[in-house]
């Protein structure tokens, strides 16, 4: 009775096509994205903002926003403009993270970084006017959904990215350059702030707006927390084994700073392991959602698939 039942389920999940579900809820989120800013005055820094907003990525964080909001009952609008504002806070990032105070690159989704373009501080505050404007739009565009579940998602968004989260992960990632003995316990904390927080509240936050029971949302937040420590783990060996044409992005910047990086410390296939374990550790816990979780369960399995 057990190998029919795994059998059934290997094959819903193969049934599933996740990449025809990615190209069209990627162009909702595209649509819905360029109408989320109109260049006015003064148009430069409104320029900036759209030139890393609307520069392409696969809008993972977005489309798990959506995703999980249906899986519950709620509906694309419902969560649309929390999605776009978890790409706009995603894109803030990604612009103050390439700055040369920081990574300092050159290339991001394979264009020019917005500091090549823009100049540095129209790119700082270009991340500055994405990150205000991201809790606006949440606040001024959401319809249909109870108070409450607004505020609620609005207090997590901002957790994810403040010092509790991305900018917390974002110091002591800085803190730790170049250091020679950076632990394992570190480099997890580095990454679940860094780059999980956001991941986890794209989920969360989703759930929440859909109206999620608390013991639907601690699921899917460590459904959330196994992906987003897996994606990075998957950053970290892409950083070694891609080349810049396939990342969008100069490869190899983790080893020219000095960074430690997971292959670094368990070696490239244990790194694949771990990673392939936490995708596992995941899908596991939507099992009691039932096929409705096809597409977060696909979602899990492409990120140890990606190749950039």
């Amino acid at each position: 009775m057990t190998d029919t039942n795994e059998q059934t389920t290997v094959v819903r999940e193969t049934a599933f096509d996740l990449s025809a579900y990615l190209t069209r809820q990627k162009a909702r989120v595209e649509a819905a994205l360029d109408a989320s800013i109109t260049v006015t005055y003064p148009e430069k820094i409104y320029e900036s903002m759209r030139y890393s907003l609307m520069a392409g990525g696969k809008r993972l964080r977005p489309i798990l926003c959506l995703a999980t909001c249906e899986l519950l009952g709620g509906t694309e609008p419902m969560a649309m403009p929390t999605a776009c504002a978890l790409e706009m806070i995603h894109t803030m990032s990604l612009i103050h993270d390439d700055l040369p105070a920081m990574d300092n690159d050159d290339y991001r989704r394979g264009k020019l970084t917005n500091h090549k373009v823009y100049g540095e501080e129209i790119a700082i505050l270009a991340g500055d006017g994405l990150l205000a404007y991201a809790f606006e739009f949440v606040a001024r565009e959401t319809r249909d959904v109870p108070p409450q579940r607004v505020l609620e998602a609005i207090a997590r968004l901002g957790r994810a990215v403040g010092a509790a989260g991305l900018v917390g992960g974002q110091v002591v990632d800085l803190e730790s350059e170049g250091s020679p003995d950076v632990s394992e316990r570190t480099l997890t904390y580095i990454h679940t702030h860094k780059t999980g927080a956001l991941l986890e509240a794209c989920v969360v936050c989703g759930a929440i707006l859909a109206g999620a029971s608390p013991e639907q949302v601690e699921r899917l937040s460590r459904y959330a927390q196994n992906i987003g420590l897996a994606f990075q783990i998957v950053d970290d060996i892409l950083d070694i084994t891609a080349t810049q044409e396939e990342l969008g992005k100069t490869a190899g910047k983790d080893l020219q700073a000095n960074k430690a990086t997971y292959p670094s410390l368990w070696g490239l296939e244990e790194s694949r392991r771990q990673a392939q374990r936490l995708v596992e550790q995941a899908k596991a816990e939507l099992a009691p959602f039932g096929e409705g979780a096809a597409p977060l369960s696909a979602i899990a399995d492409f990120i140890t698939r990606r190749t950039n």
